[in-house]
């Protein structure tokens, strides 16, 4: 049986890449965009099967009516990927007030409006997906992208309680969490706050992370995400890349060390 996507940001990168595979296996799709010129090519490609929806995903009653013209558009909606999104640089002392509320307006906030949205509709069918984007920046923390990370934490945390949620509906809730890709992400897409020459030094060295060699394909994650949304028991957190397992393996074993070290000090916090 096809499923129904709803997918945000499929103008480009994941996004982009998603769609095409869902639809290239006789799925249909409601494809958004900020600017919905940009998804003209899905449309000449595979006509009815897509929905071209023009979404600013920080707009909390536009998300809404999107998601419900598109399940009324195909009659349900099965997965719901929020995949727009995008990072900014700066070091947290360089961030501005309006910096960081954008970035929090589109990457936390974009999919909380779009999450809420579907969940209704999805509680009605009893079954659904609901397929965050995330980033091993999600459980991780590096320099220069402390808002973010700010997002990413933040939208983990929400995804896992929402988990816990909805399983009695019968949704699903998975967080998916890439390394470095040859995406646009820390390119045109990016933002930059005003550097200050204070943080010249921690900047050079941010810019040679090894995390920022050997960059995935996102073409190759077609295949891992079709296999995922058709998982009877999907995952609550996924990898995509070589890199992320041993980035949080070392994050999470430098972790327990300390806080097994301070543990008797806790213990004296208890009272």
């Amino acid at each position: 049986m096809s499923k129904v996507w709803f997918i945000t940001g499929a103008s480009r990168g994941f996004g982009r890449e998603w769609s095409e595979a869902a639809l290239e296996r006789g799925d249909k799709v409601a494809a958004t965009a900020r600017r919905p010129e940009t998804l003209d090519p899905l449309v000449e490609a595979y006509g009815d099967a897509v929905l071209p929806l023009q979404l600013d995903v920080t707009d909390r009653a536009a998300g809404r009516a999107a998601v419900q013209q598109a399940a009324e558009h195909f009659g349900r909606l099965d997965v719901v990927v929020n995949n727009a999104g995008y990072g900014h640089f700066g070091m947290v002392e360089e961030l501005t007030e309006e910096e960081v509320r954008a970035q929090l307006e589109t990457n936390l906030f974009g999919a909380l409006w779009v999450t809420q949205a579907a969940l209704p509709i999805m509680r009605a069918q009893g079954s659904g997906h609901i397929v965050q984007v995330s980033s091993i920046g999600g459980i991780s923390a590096f320099p220069s992208v402390g808002a973010y990370h700010a997002s990413k934490w933040a939208l983990e945390g929400l995804s896992q309680s929402l988990a816990q949620e909805v399983k009695g509906f019968g949704i699903h809730v998975t967080l998916v969490e890439p390394g470095g890709f040859s995406t646009d992400w820390s390119g045109p897409s990016a933002t930059h706050s005003e550097e200050m020459e204070e943080y010249a030094d921690v900047r050079e060295a941010a810019s040679k992370r090894p995390t920022r060699r050997d960059p995935g394909d996102p073409h190759a994650t077609r295949g891992p995400i079709l296999e995922i949304v058709d998982a009877e028991e999907p995952p609550l957190r996924v990898f995509f890349g070589k890199a992320p397992l041993g980035i949080a393996a070392a994050d999470y074993e430098s972790r327990l060390k300390s806080w097994n070290k301070w543990q008797p000090l806790a213990e004296r916090a208890h009272g």
